[in-house]
């Protein structure tokens, strides 16, 4: 198996930084099932290749499987896992990666968060699904896709097409994001995984997928392939994806039809197909399914969110606002159908999710007077810019939980101090709330520095409007719970006339 990551930023070399690895040498990394290579076929000032080869002993992967691993006699030994991607490759580059993954770079580390011109080839890749499922699944990313099917045999095209592509993946993007990008979808395409599929995988993918998987169009066929079709996991991460309420797993993109997994048995297929046919469903849960579709759905939470937002917006005259930590840009689509809101901006720190809002928002087609009410840029929340400033109502809408406590200061002196609005909305998870999500053990979502009760929340509120000169005034988002309260607080800042 092999990968190649090559760049052309300037110095190109320093791809070995970002991965720990130095250009000048061949490093070795043994494993289970095989030995792992890095090295650089080229390293100059213009471009860098770094490789990661995956050299696979059929025996010492026999001898390293569970108990619980199907015996297939003869295909243990004859297989094509020496040679096609597939989880190994995906479990060797999270190994030898592991500090280049987390977006760690100690030597350099502005470089780590800054997105780079890439190009990944994996010049075999099993992909159940074809050429277009690796385009499906890697596009929305933000990668430019050539995928192209490796024909069965070149001497004879007549007999089609194998499962196989040659896949090649350029774009912009942060090292650690492309890294994570493999690291999920390799298993995804190829359908299956060499090792047993455990509880502790929902969370191996939740921190993989931080900031792209939740708002990935295909979640729900990621998810379910990901976690081998185990129903309860995939359940569980997409609660957990869904931010514990705010989609519902029937929301989610229908699944495709897709092969059934080598091995599996002629039952296994039978009912795979039979799961298909009810939406990838198992069996026994479709007379529930065709129950819940009699009664009317409930809205998710993240919609009736941004009703709030917007209807809050609306009633307090705003016609300039700005969405700070935009994300993928759902709330930023909603003002540009209001014409009302006759200017609009977008920050993000993340550039992997403004251009996938800015794919979302379809920015290249966007008809001119709708573009030129709107702003998108990157840039944090914890450090002064006037791009901010001149606009009627900022919006913070779940943000401030994923900063730092120790940076919550300089949040404040930005958006309160330096940007001032006129309003600022500012919603957050409610922690009391969390004990009616019945798979939650933690907080909402593995990014959160913390969550609020509805007393910290006010105390945090009243004293920011205090000292900013602001008046500030507390309402539920969701159903409000007569124990635990709204599973979110949203806090309506209103600048004193006088300030």
């Amino acid at each position: 198996m092999l990968l190649t990551i090559t760049t052309t930023a300037r110095p190109a070399t320093d791809l070995g930084f970002l991965l720990h690895k130095h250009p000048g040498r061949v490093q070795e990394f043994g494993r289970s099932f095989g030995t792992a290579t890095v090295f650089y076929p080229e390293a100059e000032e213009e471009r860098c290749t770094a490789a990661l080869l995956l050299e696979v002993d059929p025996i010492a992967l026999v001898r390293s499987r569970g108990k619980s691993s199907p015996d297939f006699s003869l295909s243990q030994y004859v297989n094509d896992r020496p040679y096609a991607a597939s989880s190994l490759l995906a479990v060797a580059l999270a190994d030898v990666f592991r500090t280049a993954r987390a977006g760690r770079c100690a030597a350099r580390p502005e470089l780590a968060g800054t997105p780079l011109p890439l190009e990944l080839r994996l010049p075999a890749l099993p992909c159940r699904g074809g050429p277009e499922l690796a385009t499906r699944l890697f596009e929305p990313l933000g990668w430019e896709v050539d995928a192209q099917a490796v024909p069965l045999d070149e001497g004879f095209p007549e007999w089609g097409d194998s499962r196989y592509v040659r896949l090649t993946l350029r774009g912009t993007a942060r090292l650690a994001d492309a890294l994570n990008h493999l690291y999920v979808l390799l298993p995804v395409l190829d359908d299956g995984k060499h090792y047993w599929i455990a509880p502790d995988e929902v969370d191996k993918l939740i921190r993989a997928g931080e900031g792209w998987l939740s708002g990935h169009p295909e979640r729900g066929l990621i998810t379910r392939r990901y976690l081998g079709r185990r129903w309860a996991l995939a359940r569980t991460a997409l609660a957990r994806l869904a931010e514990l309420g705010d989609e519902t797993e029937e929301q989610l993109e229908p699944a495709v039809e897709e092969d059934a997994p080598a091995g599996e048995s002629a039952a296994d297929e039978a009912a795979a197909a039979e799961a298909a046919a009810q939406g990838d469903a198992p069996q026994e849960e479709a007379v529930q399914e065709e129950a819940a579709q009699e009664a009317p759905k409930a809205k998710p939470l993240n919609l009736r969110r941004r009703e709030a937002v917007l209807a809050k917006l609306e009633e307090l005259g705003a016609v300039s606002v700005i969405d700070l930590g935009c994300g993928q840009g759902e709330l930023v689509g909603a003002l540009l159908a209001r014409p009302r809101f006759a200017r609009v901006g977008g920050m993000d720190v993340s550039s992997m999710a403004l251009t996938i809002a800015a794919r979302k928002l379809r920015l290249d087609r966007m008809p001119d007077s709708r573009r030129a009410r709107l702003t998108l840029f990157q840039g944090a929340l914890t450090y002064t810019d006037k791009r901010l400033s001149g606009y009627d109502a900022a919006v913070l809408m779940e943000v401030i939980e994923h900063v730092d406590p120790p940076r919550l200061t300089a949040l404040e002196r930005v958006v309160f101090g330096r940007a001032r609005p006129r309003h600022v909305l500012v919603t957050t998870p409610n922690i009391e709330h969390n004990v009616r999500y019945e798979f939650l053990t933690g907080l909402r979502h593995p990014d959160h520095r913390f969550e609020w009760t509805r007393a910290e929340f006010a105390a945090w509120a009243t004293r920011v409007a205090g000292e900013y000169g602001y008046q500030v005034a507390f309402e539920p988002v969701g159903d409000d719970d007569p124990e635990v309260g709204p599973p979110t607080q949203m806090g309506v800042f209103t600048r004193d006339q006088r300030s």
